[in-house]
């Protein structure tokens, strides 16, 4: 068992090498995270900026989602964002129909 400042670092160091996991891999789609995950740049953001106001630090989520992004999010979509297939949205649908 580690101590609770080395576990809280371990998490950290964990977080961040998600984040620039998902920032180097951009043909990795939202929607495909969603479909098979569960959750998405988006959802990290939000709990970014969540865990942000519990520790009293304002932020909006634009803010918070330029921090997982690496840039404004609207310069990532126009680069990186490609439209959903039939697909992925019907995955989608029958995924949020299920609950999750």
């Amino acid at each position: 068992m580690t101590d609770p400042q080395t576990q809280l670092e371990l998490e950290a160091a964990t977080f961040r090498r998600l984040r620039d996991f998902l920032r180097e891999h951009t043909e990795v789609q939202n929607i495909d995270l969603m479909n098979l995950a569960g959750f998405c740049r988006n959802c990290l953001s939000k709990w970014y900026r969540s865990a942000a106001e519990e520790k009293g630090v304002a932020m909006d989520y634009e803010a918070a989602r330029e921090l997982i992004y690496g840039m404004p999010f609207a310069e990532w979509k126009a680069k990186y964002q490609t439209e959903a297939t039939p697909a992925q949205q019907a995955a989608f649908a029958a995924r949020e129909a299920g609950g999750h």
